[in-house]
């Protein structure tokens, strides 16, 4: 019985079958209830089977988030399907990282979709909608809609992280809607889009100026201030300073951005109420001092990334930090013992950037005064905590800050407190960096306070030259900080080396032996490596003679001064102890100068010097060496190695050993120093120190003394000859004396004479003038009697002339109305003649009345053409009228009348024969004409007229025969 009903019973539904089922419901259900449970029915697999749910379903889901998006309800389940999908269980046996991959791909590529139940056309579309989907969820006010869509998004950009950014950057408003969320109060949301932020923002500069002009700024500020600013805040102030650093690092956009919208000023604000909480007593817990720690070291470190060496907006953000008063808070805080060493070294190196190759700030920064921490470790009378910050005590002893800073690096301290003195260090070299007044400035007050009866612990000089039993075998350190600042101070700095050289030990007045600088300090360099110090004292050493020397023959030659030097330093050299690496190295580099830069009349010549590098060292052993110390990891690897102590370093000093400028002259010179061997003694380099050229090939010295002896012994003979012919010319002078005596004696005797002739000339002269004056005066009385005759004569004339034009206009008008009047006669002739012509024309052409329209055409022309005659007899009548203006003479203007008549008969006459022409192809063409010809000349006109019209109508008949 129970087999007949396994028999009977339906087969069990596999999960990849129930998956399937689920996503085809949730693909073919109508009503919203039904797609929920399908949703539901798919969650619940998630976890377990996410291969299986992502390939049936995962399509379905999102484009249900994207219908269904506005029931908050569906939208929370899909989107905690979609998370789960994410994250599947780790014992899943689909569980798999290429599932995430393949997931971020739907969201972020381009590529097709399955059809529509309804089409069968395969739609394209951009996957990177399925991600603004998720933004315009963030519309939502429901908490898990926001949550769920920021944690997707989260974990799509994990495993996409380009194509997530470039999705989110081209969704519309969806940075804007992104940065929004920062004003959530739900700190889960705010957390959440915090983080979102941080991990969208830190490679695409185009990503963070869209992030910036969002107001994201002021944003992170509430937030931080909301928060308990960097004393009370927590992990979301930390969050909140990491998208800072994402939005500021290296984009001068956004800096600028930032320092014109206030931001500096905030940044003020912010490490003045940490300065002020920091020295209130009892102001934060031991267990929150850890996160208040990262908090400041975070935020000075974001003060740091406007500060980068090289960008065009350096100085302008130095400025604007230091008239906000950023750069005295910092100073306080790098002084402040009470708080940790990491923000006190962050806050040294924060100051040295903060004045770093700007002349102005580098001159304020040295006037202004702080409390150090020597006087910070005294106690102090409890203050009363106001609205900004504790009253200090105005009668606490101020130093001023370079006195500070190396009181701070130069002291005997231990071990812990080595990232303090060596950031105080890199402060005191911001200091000094680029400004060439205040490092000269800076090296006479340590040579004048060397040489005082009483020299401070801390003057650099002092502290170099102090004997090597007297100084702590503890602290290396101390020398060695000391050293850096002196080589920063000469290096390539001419007069920095002439005011050091002016440092002597020894008073030669009280009969003491007087050694100079460089000697001093190469004695103790060498009692210091015989005695076994720590290396990094004779490295310190090393390094301040190696940059002094180079390029400085003057002094090489002071150093050669003492010949023990060259024999200690070549024993340095071939020390065989392997750990010793640098220091045999440095020497050998420092060999390598001093015979670079050597000549014939240093005190050790170059030739000897040579001998002695290559049979005691020799070649070998001195490239090996400096091989060597160039493939040591410390040089190598310089850029890339923490200059500081390491967070869990107990035992031991720090592994630093080089100054950053130091290594970049021992790089840059490497070849030039490990090829100086070979260079001959007998070629000198040639340098130039202060403008003046130092060192050239001996042998051309020497050639260029014979040619001087020869060029003497020249010259001596020139200024004997000199000597000779300066005797000839004083006699040649003699000579010319005389001889120009008797020829001023000659000129006078010439000069009386012309002045005689001279005085006949002008007699002369004013005779012929009054000749001439008598001569003109006749000439213009007899012109004007001439003028006045040839006045009475023109005058005359004009009378007759007028009475003469009066008589001929007289006649010209009399002549001009006959024709007038003859040219009214042919009108009336005209009209008289058109009459009769019409008469005979509508007797004549009866018959043909369709061509007496082209005869009154014709006829129009004909008159048209007697317009034209008329016209000329009006153009006569112009002509005449012009003629009677223009004619002077009877004569003359009756021959032009009488010209235009003889044309006016000229063209009767042609109208005459055109007329009879005209009668005789009437004739031809059977027409009746009239024979009765006029007398007159008004009858000539008429049949004139008629003969053009009769013309008219024959060519008219012929061409209607044509």
């Amino acid at each position: 019985m129970f087999r007949i009903l396994e028999s009977q019973a339906p087969a069990k539904q596999t999960a990849t079958d129930t998956i399937s089922t689920l996503s085809g419901r949730l693909q073919s259900a109508t009503l919203l209830e039904d797609r929920r449970a399908a949703i539901l029915g798919l969650r619940s697999f998630a976890k377990l089977f996410p291969a299986s749910v992502a390939s049936g379903a995962l399509r379905n889901l999102i484009n249900s988030l994207g219908s269904d998006g506005d029931d908050v309800e569906t939208s929370k389940v899909v989107l905690e399907t979609l998370l789960m999908l994410f994250n599947p269980d780790a014992s899943s046996p689909e569980a798999s990282d290429d599932i995430a991959l393949w997931l971020a791909d739907e969201f972020t590529q381009v590529g097709s979709i399955s059809t529509f139940p309804t089409t069968s056309i395969n739609l394209l579309h951009k996957r990177q909608d399925n991600v603004t989907i998720l933004l315009d969820l963030l519309n939502h006010h429901d908490f898990f809609s926001r949550l769920y869509s920021l944690q997707l998004i989260s974990a799509i950009l994990s495993a996409r992280p380009e194509r997530t950014q470039e999705c989110v950057y081209t969704a519309p408003l969806g940075i804007s809607r992104l940065v929004s969320v920062l004003d959530d109060k739900r700190e889960a949301i705010r957390s959440e889009g915090l983080l979102l932020l941080v991990a969208l923002t830190p490679l695409s500069q185009e990503l963070q100026k869209v992030v910036a002009f969002e107001n994201v700024f002021d944003r992170i500020f509430d937030i931080i201030e909301s928060e308990g600013s960097l004393s009370d805040g927590g992990i979301i102030v930390q969050d909140c300073l990491s998208l800072l650093a994402n939005l500021l690092r290296l984009n001068v956009s956004n800096q600028s951005f930032f320092r014109e919208t206030g931001g500096v000023q905030k940044v003020a604000n912010v490490l003045r109420q940490a300065l002020r909480d920091a020295e209130l007593p009892n102001s934060i817990s031991t267990w929150t001092a850890l996160q208040r720690d990262k908090n400041i070291w975070g935020f000075l470190s974001i003060i740091r990334l406007f500060l980068g060496g090289g960008s065009v907006s350096t100085q302008l953000n130095q400025n604007s930090f230091w008239q906000n008063g950023v750069v005295f808070t910092i100073m306080e805080i790098a002084f402040d013992a009470s708080l940790a060493t990491a923000i006190r070294s962050e806050a040294f190196l924060a100051c040295a950037d903060l004045i770093r190759a700007n002349n102005s700030l580098q001159e304020n920064f040295a006037q202004r005064d702080v409390i150090t921490q020597f006087d910070l470790e005294k106690p102090q009378p409890a203050q009363s905590p106001k609205p900004n910050g504790p009253i200090r005590n105005s009668r606490e002893p101020r130093m001023n800050v370079i006195q500070g800073l190396l009181e701070t690096a130069l002291a005997v301290s231990t071990q812990p407190n080595f990232d303090i003195r060596l950031a105080a260090c890199e402060c005191i070299k911001a200091y000094l960096y680029g400004h060439v007044p205040i490092r000269l400035h800076f090296l006479r007050r340590a040579r004048d306070g060397h040489s005082a009866e009483n020299p401070e612990s801390d003057n650099i000089i002092t502290i170099l030259l102090q004997n090597p039993s007297d100084q702590p075998s503890s602290d290396p350190y101390r020398p060695w900080i000391a050293a850096v600042i002196l080589f920063n101070l000469t290096f390539e700095d001419h007069k920095a080396k002439s005011i050091a050289t002016e440092i002597v030990e020894g008073d030669a007045g009280k009969g003491e032996e007087t050694v100079t600088f460089i000697q001093a300090l190469s004695g103790n360099m060498i009692s210091q490596a015989q005695r076994g110090t720590d290396d990094r004292v004779t490295i310190g050493y090393l390094m301040v003679l190696i940059g002094w020397t180079f390029e400085d023959p003057d002094a090489v030659n002071d150093f050669l001064q003492e010949g023990t030097n060259v024999q200690s330093l070549i024993q340095m050299a071939l020390q065989p102890v392997q750990h010793k690496v640098l220091e045999t190295g440095l020497c050998a580099f420092l060999l390598g100068v001093l015979y670079e830069f050597s000549s014939k009349d240093s005190p050790i010549s170059r030739s000897t010097l040579h001998d002695i590098v290559t049979t005691r060292l020799g070649r070998e052993h001195y490239n090996d060496k400096l091989t060597k110390l160039r493939e040591h990891p410390i040089v190598r690897d310089f850029e890339v190695l923490p200059q500081s102590q390491s967070g869990d370093q107990v035992i031991g000093l720090p592994d630093v050993y080089f100054d950053k400028i130091f290594v970049d002259f021992l790089k840059d010179n490497f070849s030039r120093v490990a090829r100086a061997i070979d260079r001959p003694p007998s070629i000198e380099v040639s340098v130039v120190a202060n403008g003046v050229e130092k060192g050239i090939s001996r042998e051309l010295v020497d050639s260029l003394r014979l040619q001087l002896d020869d060029k003497m012994k020249n010259l001596q003979r020139a200024e004997s000859q000199i000597l000779t012919l300066e005797r000839r010319l004083g006699q040649e002078q003699a000579d010319h004396r005389k001889v120009r005596e008797s020829t001023a004696l000659e000129f006078g005797r010439i000069k009386n004479i012309n002045e005689n002739l001279q005085r006949n000339h002008d007699e002369e002269t004013l005779q012929l003038r009054e000749d001439h004056r008598r001569t003109f005066e006749q000439a213009r009385r007899e012109h004007d009697v001439a003028l006045s005759t040839l006045q009475l004569k023109i005058g005359e004339s004009e009378e007759e002339y007028e009475s003469m034009s009066a008589k001929v206009r007289a006649g010209h008008q009399a002549e001009v109305d006959q024709l007038k009047i003859m040219v009214e006669n042919l009108g009336r002739q005209k009209e008289k003649a058109a009459k009769n012509h019409a008469q005979d024309l509508s007797t004549a052409n009866e018959e043909y009345k369709s061509s007496n329209q082209l005869l009154e055409s014709r006829l129009q022309r004909a008159e048209e053409k007697f317009m034209e005659a008329e016209s000329r007899a009006t153009k006569a009548e112009a002509r005449a009228t012009y003629a009677e203006t223009i004619t002077r003479t009877r004569e003359d203007a009756r021959a032009k009348v009488q010209t235009e008549i003889d044309d006016l008969l000229m063209v009767l006459g042609d109208l005459e024969e055109k007329r009879a022409v005209d009668k005789s192809r009437l004739k031809a063409l059977g027409e009746d004409v009239s024979d009765i010809e006029v007398a007159d000349d008004g009858e000539d006109a008429t049949s004139e007229v008629g003969s053009v019209e009769t013309g008219n109508m024959s060519e008219n008949n012929r061409d209607n025969l044509d």
